[in-house]
């Protein structure tokens, strides 16, 4: 006995059921001809994932329902085909509502034009950036179907993170587990995935096929990297990460069922980080229809690694940077904004703020005066910018990319209006210490081939300053970046104490002042714009703290 299995690693639009339909035809018909009997798309892959509250419109179920029908149809000639299709269902046509009594996370195994098994997932997560209990009402049984003399048992995600689904699902026949998924990424998810996958097969005894989804998704990013692994948790085979793939995995008879399939090295963790922000960019504009980006060019680091990310994802073409230098921009910031355009081809344009700044101060000489220079008038040189970028936006219909990173998001050095003003945050969950560490690896490594080098040495080396005010730097109002983002990691990301962060050996006064910081600012993050996930914990769904609060620990 052998079975060939293909995983479709597939990009799919959420609400787009015509198109996903399309796309598991296609990738189904293709593979079959060559060979395969049993092909796996992701979980959801009709609707996309997370579809959140469209779960909730009847509407949307009755097209799922028909996207279903779609593809059971145009499959129906291709003899001995079983297709796993993950989609949502349930809901009351007579009386047109979806109560969550009657709704689940379904895989329908598709085959010969008939619904031949079915499941329904059974563990939903409600945690970090999961809601799927508002959604759905968990499955209680398992599912076994046969394809070409081997028992496969199907599984959803969540489901292969404990143990009762899957010993359910041997004890009911099964040969072989089928997991399909859809995981956000973060940094250091994929070997989770795989080691939490070990276990869950040396437990079972029985060899697994994990059938991942790939693209991004408003703020998540989902990475592929599908993969296989036999009874005793050996690797059998890995698909790449971050991009469209058929991964194929040949099933044989050998004491049990023997898995064998090629296999793609992991890449380092910068290589996943740029890769995970440049799918997320590339999605997020392509998917939403924008015919480019904008953004403002300082001569800083964070713009110059935002730069570089657009460039990779959408091309030269479709970049714009826009120079907007102040009273207190330094020659050097002239210079190197000039140098990286030139080095990655982009259109780049100079607009001097200094005539509306000084028309804003005179607007406002009479109520300021007998006060002294102070944030004020930072805060305007950033709110110009931020109004230019967002009036060539709506002229021209390119979405502004924010620049700003995490450790600004987290302790507020950051404009309301000004430099958060924009369309998409593409390093919102990026640490200013790592900014450093990917603008190295980039200028190192040219993945998609626009330009070796596209961040001049300076812009990494020279301290950083927003250049609001005379020889500002931000440490000036900051503890040094690899105090100030530990500190946060500890904090925010991991939930530990102030206590506990001091006695790891940190200052109390640098600890009381991030933590006051992170606390204090809560309204403005709720106010800028949806940024690509690439932590455990971002600043979106991951984190829901009230704007009033007095609570301190």
């Amino acid at each position: 006995m052998t079975l060939k299995i293909c995983v479709a690693q597939l990009n799919f639009v959420v609400g787009d059921m015509a198109g996903n339909a399309q796309q598991i035809i296609d990738c189904a018909t293709t593979a079959y001809e060559n060979g395969a009997r049993l092909v796996l798309t992701p979980e959801l892959s009709l609707c996309g994932y997370a579809a959140e509250d469209l779960f909730l419109r009847p509407s949307f179920i009755q097209a799922c329902d028909d996207a279903l029908k779609t593809v059971s149809s145009a499959l129906s000639g291709l003899k001995g085909l079983h297709v796993v299709v993950g989609h949502p269902s349930g809901g009351d046509a007579r009386t047109r509502s979806v109560s969550v009594q009657h709704r689940f996370n379904r895989a329908s195994v598709l085959s010969e034009g008939r619904v031949v098994a079915s499941y329904a997932k059974r563990e939903l997560p409600n945690y970090q950036v999961f809601d799927e209990r508002r959604y759905f009402l968990p499955g209680d049984k398992p599912c076994v179907f046969e394809v070409n003399g081997t028992k496969v048992g199907l599984l959803i995600c969540e489901d292969a993170w404990f143990d009762s689904p899957a010993m359910e699902t041997k004890a009911a026949g099964a040969e072989l587990l089928a997991v399909i998924n859809a995981s956000p990424f973060h940094v250091g998810k994929g070997d989770e995935r795989e080691q939490a996958m070990r276990v869950r097969v040396q437990a079972t005894g029985l060899p697994l096929v994990y059938a991942h989804l790939v693209g991004g998704q408003d703020e998540v990013v989902f990475e592929g990297r599908s993969f296989a692994l036999n009874a005793d948790g050996s690797l059998a085979g890995r698909a790449p990460s971050f991009e469209v793939a058929s991964f194929i995995v040949q099933a044989a008879r050998q004491e049990g069922v023997h898995l064998a399939a090629n296999v793609v090295e992991d890449g380092s963790l910068e290589a996943d980080l740029w890769h995970a922000l440049v799918l997320g960019v590339r999605d997020y504009i392509g998917k939403n229809g924008f015919p480019g980006v904008l953004l403002g060019l300082s001569g800083g680091i964070d713009s110059a690694l935002v730069l570089a990310i657009a460039v990779d994802a959408l091309g030269a073409d479709k970049v714009r940077t826009v120079m907007m230098p102040s009273p207190y921009t330094a020659e050097i910031s002239w210079v190197d904004a000039r140098d990286m355009a030139k080095r990655l081809r982009v259109r780049y344009d100079e607009v001097s703020i200094v005539p509306e700044f000084e028309a804003f101060l005179g607007s406002l000489k009479s109520d300021f005066e007998g006060t002294s220079l102070d944030t004020t008038e930072e805060n305007i040189q950033a709110r110009i910018r931020g109004t230019l970028l967002m009036a060539l936006s709506n002229k021209f219909g390119a979405i502004v990319l924010t620049t700003g990173n995490k450790s600004e998001m987290a302790t507020g050095y950051c404009t309301l209006y000004g430099d958060m003003a924009g369309g998409f945050a593409v390093i919102k969950d990026v640490a200013k210490t790592l900014v450093f560490k990917l603008a190295r690896w980039r200028n190192a490594n040219d993945p998609y081939g626009t330009g070796a080098e596209p961040i001049p040495e300076r812009i990494i080396t020279r301290p950083p300053s927003a250049e609001l005010r005379p020889d500002q730097t931000d440490q000036d109002s900051l503890p040094p970046y690899e105090v100030l983002d530990e500190i946060v990691s500890r904090f925010m990301e991991n939930d530990q104490s102030s206590a506990d962060i001091i006695a790891a050996g940190f200052e109390p006064a640098d600890v009381e002042k991030v933590t006051r910081l992170i606390r204090i600012n809560e309204y403005k993050r709720r106010q800028s714009p949806v940024g690509i996930r690439v932590t455990h914990r971002s600043f979106g769904k991951d984190w829901r703290y009230p704007i009033t609060n007095k609570f301190r620990a």
